[in-house]
């Protein structure tokens, strides 16, 4: 595996929002610096719903943005699901919590998948495609930063698979927002989930 492509954004406004957003990213040239928050210079408007230290950096993998390019029936041009990293011979159904990705310095650490919203369909200029990327289950992939470091397009990456047992990428998007057997609870909470969710899983012991 490589970083094909690393992915920052500035504010822009949709069409026909009030708001800005930092969706549209773009691929970067040259080497990146990645610390807790994330990418150093990359736009995050909605720090309720995005960013944050555990879910710092998104990555999309190569292999599901080739079946995404079969979908849309185009290229697929890096950034334009708001994703900071792509990830060669990466298919994001393969990936589940607590998976590290290890580039050099940098170590991300998976604490969940995204879950798409409003705004993901107004960039796709799609009122539909948050059901259309729910459907298709493959979820890009939320990291928390273990340890900083400087990135580059081209550079190796080492996967370390987690461990424990799996709770997957799919799995995640399908249970979101519901309550969970004892058994699969717990085997959530075994894993280093996104916090956010660790708290909403918790609270319904």
């Amino acid at each position: 595996m490589k970083i094909l492509a690393l992915c920052i954004g500035n504010p822009e406004r949709l069409a026909g929002k009030s708001y800005k957003t930092g969706i549209f990213k773009h691929a970067v040239n040259g080497a990146v610096m990645i610390d807790a928050e994330g990418l150093v210079g990359d736009a995050i408007c909605n720090r309720k719903h995005h960013g944050g230290v555990d879910q710092a950096v998104y990555i999309e993998g190569s292999l599901t943005l080739d079946w995404w390019s079969g979908e849309l029936g185009r290229p697929y041009e890096a950034g334009t699901f708001g994703e900071n990293m792509v990830i060669s011979g990466l298919d994001n159904r393969d990936v589940s919590v607590g998976d590290r990705f290890i580039s050099g310095d940098l170590v991300l650490e998976v604490s969940a998948c995204r879950i798409p919203c409003a705004t993901f369909a107004a960039r796709m200029n799609d009122p539909k495609f948050a059901k259309r990327y729910t459907a298709a289950a493959r979820p890009g992939i939320y990291c928390r930063v273990v340890a900083g470091g400087v990135a580059e397009a081209g550079t190796p990456v080492e996967y370390q698979p987690f461990p424990g047992k799996k709770v997957t990428m799919p799995e995640l998007m399908e249970t979101f927002g519901r309550r969970l057997s004892e058994t699969d609870r717990a085997r959530y909470l075994a894993a280093p989930i996104h916090y956010k969710l660790r708290a909403m899983l918790e609270a319904q012991r």
